[in-house]
């Protein structure tokens, strides 16, 4: 089974080293993917990441999915940016942000500072209805987090919908997928379906939609249960990022996974 690569991405957590970071993000950009994405998270920071990933690369779109600007002030965003001397043709920054009082107002100013002194691309990574509302009207594109393919085909609709009484403005709606290959792997899968899962405003989501965390994630021994457990989301969103899960994100373990996926 072939997957459409120029509609995915493949991602990885920021805390990856950077010397695999090196040596993978050219392995993912041959490989036909659309984009490579970082968490930014723990010790972690994607902005470094994607410096070095820029600097082997020509074509890949760069991402952080996402900084959480209750956090981190948008200030140093920029400035990080602008330190790194990131190709922003190349680059989107995501956002994000769930501390009170307002989330929404805290992650509308801070795309409208990323829009007016970098001129970058912003994506916002949200769970609820008005923060995915005020994503694909704000800012370039959204990013999602564990959902079925029937969920995520729900999201475009909602998109389309609320970008109705906004004639010519467009949005993406990119979703990650937790994808782990190999006994090894599972383990590390169901950690992170567990730490979601209790998460209140998580678990609120998943009651709500009717499945769990693992629902939403793809498993498998072989590079074709791989495939086929992602190519139900592909064709249905504007960019499925596979999430890699792997035992201890190591270069082998990867490229490993990026070679499934693409067949």
């Amino acid at each position: 089974m072939a997957l459409d690569l120029s509609k995915m991405g493949f991602g990885i957590t920021g805390t990856v080293p950077q010397d695999v970071v090196r040596e993978l993000a050219p392995r993912v950009e041959q490989a036909g993917f659309r984009s490579l994405w970082f968490n930014h998270a723990g010790a972690g920071d994607a902005l470094v990441s994607i410096q070095t990933a820029a600097a082997v690369t020509s074509r890949l779109r760069l991402l952080s999915g996402v900084i959480p600007v209750d956090r981190v002030p948008v200030a140093s965003i920029v400035e990080s940016v602008r330190s790194r001397d990131l190709p922003l043709d190349r680059v989107v920054i995501g956002i994000g942000a769930s501390a009170k009082p307002s989330p929404l107002t805290t992650v509308s100013d801070a795309a409208a500072y990323l829009h007016e002194q970098l001129q970058a691309k912003v994506f916002v990574g949200a769970l609820g209805p008005k923060m995915r509302r005020l994503a694909v009207r704000e800012t370039e594109g959204v990013l999602l987090n564990w959902l079925t393919p029937g969920a995520a085909l729900q999201a475009v609709a909602d998109k389309e919908q609320d970008l109705k009484d906004l004639p010519g403005k467009s949005a993406k709606v990119s979703v990650y997928v937790r994808v782990a290959m190999g006994e090894a792997s599972r383990p590390m899968l169901e950690q992170q379906a567990g730490h979601y899962a209790v998460i209140p405003s998580y678990a609120a989501n998943f009651e709500r939609l009717g499945f769990s965390a693992l629902d939403a994630a793809v498993y498998g021994d072989t590079a074709a249960e791989i495939q086929q457990g992602i190519a139900p989301y592909v064709g249905t969103i504007d960019e499925v990022v596979v999430r890699a899960i792997t035992p201890g994100d190591e270069l082998a373990e990867l490229l490993a996974l990026v070679e499934a996926v693409a067949g």
